[in-house]
């Protein structure tokens, strides 16, 4: 659709679209004051139930857990047991209210979006739409919410607990504090709670007009001059709805500012316990404030660097390394500068040239990895490399460990393997998408999981793999423990170098490591239970096919053994004559 062009086609076009927004703003109001409710009695309910049942459980396991765990030393141990009592008995009350909250706002903003994005591009039968889509999945969302979350207190909490129980390696020193510089730890996040919070705080708010004036001006030049996220859909008002909800992520702007100024502030006793100084502590305080404000100049394009003196408090760490903390998405934003004077942003003048890079959407690498995974596990399952007591185990008794990281390895594994031959700069996720640091997902979580595997597909890359290692190690992360060396020496490795051996071991346990920290992201146990019953099928297909097969070659064979008798005790032409 053509955008307007000139004062007055913008001018008509801008006063066409109020009525039509203000209907669609009343019938999403309407649907989500319908469904807000149910959406979050739901939550509420399911998640209260848990949490409230649970709450022995995991209080006393908590406990348990930090008091004979060996990653902890002896005061840490008891500084955490001392004080954790109080947190986990606010634990229920923190509990209820945020699924209260989360689930009138789910309930509530989900319908409301969903009437605006009726009527976008490409959509059919946009009434229908209008009137139904953000209701019914609301609802379902809702339970799916509650079935995450019960996942989550029932497997992944206590998967973490095992872990801090778990032995350490010899090659492991227990996390301790010395009580020598207890004094100066307090003393510092004393300073620095006060002190950051009063200074943070004062440039969110100096900064909050700003926020909130400039957000307005764009939203209203892409709502008259249909530019930048709004080009596509030019029917749809989204610019409309997001005048009316900025003020409010003004707000939460400015609160999360507020919020974190506290743990910013506490953490400066963790620099002196780490740097043991006091003197870094106190430039830790005054440089945090420093970097708060150049990330906040640099988020609203404003000038470059901060008026705040920055002070080093690492005693090994750069000035280039401390610019860090700002994030990625600086020198993401700086790279797009125009050579002027003026340095004015291209997407000033633009915005729908900032739109042209597009960054992949955390829920599409999940959606891949869990793709590849029914895609592989089917291959897997022919091959016998995954076998059927394997899945009905995971079915019947719910004991899915194993195969929860195994199979995912082994697809992350055949991703890594590809991506090191092809001399990929990221990583193959398919044969036309690659996932690289300037189009992954701009979430922490998976920046987490992700710089990792880049740097494990370039150690396999070193390593330049033979075609029958690469075999033989699609096999072992099958089959293979992967704990000691000798656990190698049966599955016939081809390369005798033990130095290699190691390298790969050592690839092995990170990734199984990494794939064992996404099993306990709620949504992965529902998804991966899913992809079970897939396979499950799967394989009762499979076994009915080969017992068919069984059964007609068995036919096979008894009709020519009858008929080889019939043959043999026939008398023969000879006899008759």
């Amino acid at each position: 659709m053509r955008v307007p062009v000139g004062f007055f086609p913008k001018l008509w076009s801008f006063v066409s679209l109020l009525p039509f927004f203000f209907l669609l703003l009343l019938l999403g109001f309407l649907k989500a004051v319908i469904v807000a409710p149910i959406a979050a009695a739901i939550v509420v309910i399911g998640n209260s139930s848990v949490i409230v049942g649970l709450f022995p459980a995991h209080f006393f396991w908590t406990l348990f857990c930090l008091a004979r765990t060996k990653r902890l030393g002896l005061v840490l141990k008891t500084v955490v047991l001392v004080c954790l009592p109080l947190p986990l008995m606010l634990w229920p009350v923190v509990g209820v209210v945020g699924s209260l909250l989360g689930g009138i706002g789910y309930g509530f903003f989900v319908p409301l979006i969903a009437t605006f994005e009726a009527v976008g591009a490409g959509v059919t039968d946009k009434l229908y739409h209008c009137l139904a889509d953000g209701c019914l999945s609301t609802i379902k969302a809702s339970c799916l919410v509650v079935m995450d979350f019960t996942d989550f207190c029932f497997h992944s909490y206590f998967s973490y607990m095992d872990e801090l129980s778990e032995l350490m390696h010899s090659d492991e020193k227990p996390m301790e504090v010395k009580l020598s510089r207890l004094p100066c730890c307090l003393l510092a996040s004393l300073i620095g709670v006060p002190v950051d919070f009063l200074f943070i705080t004062l440039v969110a708010l100096c900064r909050s007009p700003y926020m909130l004036f400039k957000g307005w001006k764009r939203l209203l030049e892409d709502l008259v001059g249909r530019e930048g996220p709004f080009l596509e859909a030019v029917c749809v008002p989204f610019a409309g709805l997001a005048i009316i909800l900025w003020p409010l992520a003004v707000v939460g702007a400015v609160t999360s500012a507020v919020v974190s100024s506290f743990f910013l502030g506490l953490y400066a006793g963790v620099i002196v316990h780490q740097e043991d100084s006091f003197r870094l502590g106190l430039a830790y305080v005054l440089s945090v404030v420093s970097i708060f404000d150049e990330y906040v100049n640099d988020l609203l394009y404003l000038r470059e660097g901060s008026c705040i003196p920055r002070p080093k408090y690492r005693r090994n760490m750069s000035s280039d390394l401390e610019r860090e903390h700002c994030g990625d998405d600086k020198n993401d934003r700086r790279s797009i500068r125009d050579g002027s004077n003026n340095h004015k942003l291209v997407s000033e003048q633009s915005r729908t040239l900032k739109w042209a890079i597009q960054h992949y959407k955390p829920i599409q690498v999940w959606d891949w990895l869990f793709k590849s995974c029914e895609v592989n596990g089917r291959i897997l399952l022919q091959n016998g490399l995954i076998t059927m007591e394997n899945i009905e185990e995971c079915i019947l008794k719910g004991n899915c460990k194993k195969l929860s990281i195994k199979l995912p390895a082994w697809c992350i594994l055949q991703c890594l393997l590809s991506s090191a031959k092809s001399n990929s700069s990221g990583l193959l996720i398919s044969d036309d998408v690659e996932l690289t640091r300037t189009n992954l997902p701009r979430d922490t979580m998976f920046e987490w999981f992700l710089g990792p595997l880049l740097i494990m597909k370039e150690q396999i890359k070193r390593l330049h793999l033979e075609e029958n290692e690469e075999k033989c190690l699609r096999i072992l992360i099958m089959r293979c423990r992967n704990e000691i060396p000798e656990d190698w020496d049966d599955f016939g490795f081809p390369s005798n170098d033990a130095v290699r051996r190691a390298q790969l071991q050592a690839i092995f346990r990170r990734l199984q490591g990494i794939v064992n920290s996404m099993s306990r992201i709620p949504t992965f146990r529902r998804r991966f239970r899913s992809l079970i019953k897939v396979l499950y099928v799967e394989g009762l297909q499979m076994g009915s096919s080969v017992k068919t097969m069984r059964t007609i070659n068995g036919s096979k064979r008894f009709g020519e053994e009858e008929t080889a008798n019939t043959i043999r005790k026939a008398p023969s032409i000879t006899d008759v004559v």
